[in-house]
């Protein structure tokens, strides 16, 4: 039998230090010991799914031993009616990040470009390596917003096959003006894809978003993980050119949407007065932490996202926050890179989990301060 020796991967992959894109709370649990955290880190619904998905979800369940159907017909033309565009508009996947790995695998070849923020919502980097395309950044604003002219400036240098640009950003919250997105957009060379990423767009008026725009330039993608509250179901969906769908069909795991994800997303659609009230809780969450934030003389980011940052100072005293939180059992995240990283990221619980957090907070701060 010969020697065994360790098989290695494609180049491009053994090239990339190893990484985990995120630390969740189960792990978080285990490595220090807790039989539960309070969950404000991943920006998960503390208000649950629509009771109308449930139902759904658990009267299929006698099912779960059939494949769902490959193609989301039912569900895409739901999404359809709801975007005023035709069903070959749209492709659903296993939530953005699945999506997300589908627009870099069919438009960024290997060692093309990619564009986006630096310490925007890590995803997209991720996949970059892992598809061999070389990633470039820009910085964050000063203000916590995206920079546009940063990005038009290297997107008309570097020539990027893909721009990635979330709005309502993630980490910060905010959100640039549908006026700046359509600037970006018509800015970027002919060879740029954008893709737009508005997982948090529930939580804002429509109107202030990037319009109603189907071109073979921009994949415009939305998700049940925040405002329905199933994150867990993993599933989201793209708004795109039919020709840019087919290219997702060519690539895409045809059976990698979950059965009961479709079910449920489909009876999430057709209760929007939950949506809505989880749209209206958030806000008065966001206030709540507003308000927390200025009785312990902090500034914090106005957020139109379901998730609020506070403003600590220095990338230091964040990470002892968080960490400190972390060991009283409160799982907050902050951004990795500046000039965000002074924040703390907490997400908007239910009254009970913001007061309780609230009371942690304050004797935390009391502690350092």
């Amino acid at each position: 039998m010969t020697q065994n020796v360790e098989f290695l991967a494609a180049p491009h992959i053994e090239a990339i230090p190893p990484m985990t894109p995120f630390i969740g709370p189960e792990q978080l649990m285990r490595e220090g010991g807790h039989a539960s955290l309070l969950r404000l880190g991943a920006n998960e619904s503390a208000f649950g799914p629509s009771p109308r998905a449930v139902e759904a979800m658990s009267a299929e369940l006698p099912h779960i031993s059939w494949y769902g159907d490959p193609e989301s017909y039912d569900l895409r033309a739901a999404l359809a009616l709801r975007h005023g565009c035709a069903i070959e508009n749209i492709s659903v996947g296993s939530g953005i990040d699945d999506l997300m790995g589908l627009a870099v695998r069919a438009f960024a070849a290997p060692g093309a470009v990619a564009l986006t923020t630096r310490g925007t919502y890590p995803t997209f980097n991720y996949h970059v390596m892992g598809f061999g395309a070389q990633l470039a950044t820009v910085d964050y604003r000063a203000d916590g917003f995206l920079d546009v002219d940063a990005l038009i400036a290297a997107a008309t240098k570097l020539r990027p096959s893909i721009v990635y640009a979330a709005n309502p950003d993630n980490p910060s919250g905010t959100l640039l003006p549908a006026a700046e997105m359509v600037r970006l957009f018509e800015a970027l060379p002919d060879e740029s894809l954008l893709f737009l990423d508005e997982a948090y767009a529930d939580f804002v008026d429509e109107s202030s978003l990037f319009p109603a725009l189907i071109h073979g330039r921009l994949l415009r993608v939305r998700t049940f993980s925040k405002a329905y509250g199933m994150a867990g179901a993993r599933i989201g969906y793209a708004i795109a050119t039919p020709r840019n769908v087919t290219t997702f069909q060519k690539i895409r795991l045809h059976y990698g949407v979950n059965r009961n994800a479709q079910i449920g997303a489909l009876a999430s659609l057709a209760d929007p007065e939950f949506a809505q009230h989880v749209v209206s809780e958030t806000g008065r969450g966001r206030e709540d932490y507003y308000r927390l934030a200025g009785s312990l003389g902090r500034p914090y980011l106005e957020s139109c996202a379901n998730f609020v940052c506070i403003d600590f100072g220095s990338k230091e005293t964040a990470t002892q926050i968080m960490n400190a939180l972390l060991a009283r059992g409160v799982f907050v995240r902050k951004p990795s890179a500046p000039p965000l990283d002074r924040f703390v990221r907490v997400s908007v619980g239910t009254p009970a989990e913001r007061d309780e957090f609230a009371a942690r907070l304050r004797v935390l701060w009391r502690e350092i301060a």
